[in-house]
């Protein structure tokens, strides 16, 4: 835990809600990202529109959360129910931003795991939907490691180890399989996450992210009971990435410490 004492409590409290609104307003981009970029379509320019009837949303429509919460949950010209995913989505957003500023303190590195824990959120609920990590994300998170990399200087040869790290061994894994062990998409991830968190950090995030993975999909399949069984692996491993940047550091500390005489 981050120390705020120099803060005094009311100034913390002060951070803290500043950090979440800002991580719902983030939030509200997000579902655009998670809606557009698996249809190819502009996230930047194009307004925001009813999916049902295409009513273009007006500025007290867009306001996260409580728009949703004001209209009851459905479009104000057809009607119709919008999806729980948007408010989820802005409100989780939020928790995450707030988790890493609680954890790692008002720092530079801080701005750059809540840019992360947003962007796997995009790839988490992407991928679980199409089976694909868009590679603009992928890309984003790799230009948040190079941002670490100047940051943290000094170190940079531990950033530039974990960009090879875990994504060398997956790209084994979908040499070895012909692809069908394993996405490109994943590799990418591992990739841009390990230059963002180095080398350390990025095996402990693939090894919570298997477990994850394999814990919850073995749940999945006796529950489903279906014959198929297609694992989309990038949200287990958004998932160890993001806990890794919350609890990496005293975790790899306490590993390393059962080594030292």
């Amino acid at each position: 835990m981050a120390d705020f004492t120099m803060l005094g409590t009311n100034g913390t409290i002060v951070l803290f809600v500043m950090v979440s609104l800002l991580g719902i307003v983030i939030g509200s981009f997000l579902n655009v990202c998670i809606y557009r970029i698996p249809k190819k379509e502009d996230i930047a320019v194009e307004r925001s529109h009813c999916m049902h009837c295409g009513h273009v949303l007006q500025w007290y429509e867009l306001i996260p959360l409580f728009s949703f919460l004001i209209q009851g949950g459905k479009c104000r010209s057809c009607k119709k129910k919008i999806s729980w995913q948007y408010p989820i989505v802005e409100a989780l957003n939020g928790l995450l931003w707030v988790a890493v500023v609680l954890v790692h303190g008002l720092k530079w590195e801080s701005i750059l795991f809540c840019l992360c824990a947003s962007v796997l959120i995009v790839i988490t609920v992407i991928d679980e939907r199409t089976m694909e990590i868009p590679f603009g994300c992928n890309v984003f998170i790799a230009v948040l490691g190079v941002a670490r990399v100047i940051i943290d200087y000094p170190h940079w040869y531990e950033y530039v180890i974990g960009f090879f790290t875990v994504s060398l061994f997956f790209l084994l894994i979908v040499w070895v399989t012909k692809g069908r062990g394993m996405g490109g998409g994943d590799v990418k991830l591992m990739a841009a996450a390990g230059l963002l968190l180095g080398w350390k950090a990025i095996i402990l995030a693939m090894m919570i992210g298997c477990v994850l993975g394999s814990v919850i999909h073995i749940c999945k399949m006796i529950f489903n009971k279906k014959k198929e069984h297609v694992l989309a692996f990038g949200p287990y491993l958004c998932a160890g990435i993001y806990l890794t940047i919350l609890f990496g550091d005293p975790i790899i500390s306490w590993y390393l410490s059962l080594f030292q005489i």
